[in-house]
């Protein structure tokens, strides 16, 4: 039973992922300056925009970490992977996969992006 429910959960966010994508230029609304977007310098030497990161973690994460990232199930809390995790460990994580999680759900600057905010996570 927790196996057909875990299986449910996963194909409902790949569905998500999967269609999660649009046009958020026509959709944006803001058209104030976002003062929380920052850029630092990350552990392979590029920058990455950690606010970016986080509203990509906030969209693509939240499915199977929680909406705090807690964790729920068997899915590990992101709330301190930055405690257990290197940034270059985590960006693997989300290229290649770990355990349940299958790997490619984020791609190019958008895994590094996450992964860069996800490595200030203590």
């Amino acid at each position: 039973m927790k196996k057909t429910w875990l299986a449910l959960a996963f194909g409902s966010a790949l569905f998500l992922a999967a269609c999660g994508g649009g046009d958020d230029e026509a959709n944006d609304t803001n058209t104030g300056t976002d003062d929380t977007t920052t850029e630092e310098t990350t552990d392979n030497g590029g920058t990455a925009d950690t606010g970016a990161g986080e509203e990509i973690v906030m969209d693509s994460c939240v499915t199977c970490h929680g909406g705090n990232l807690q964790g729920m199930g068997n899915t590990p809390s992101l709330a301190d992977v930055g405690t257990r995790l290197s940034e270059d460990e985590i960006l693997d994580v989300i290229l290649n996969g770990r355990g349940g999680m299958p790997g490619g759900l984020l791609q190019g600057e958008d895994a590094e992006a996450a992964a860069a905010w996800l490595a200030t996570q203590k």
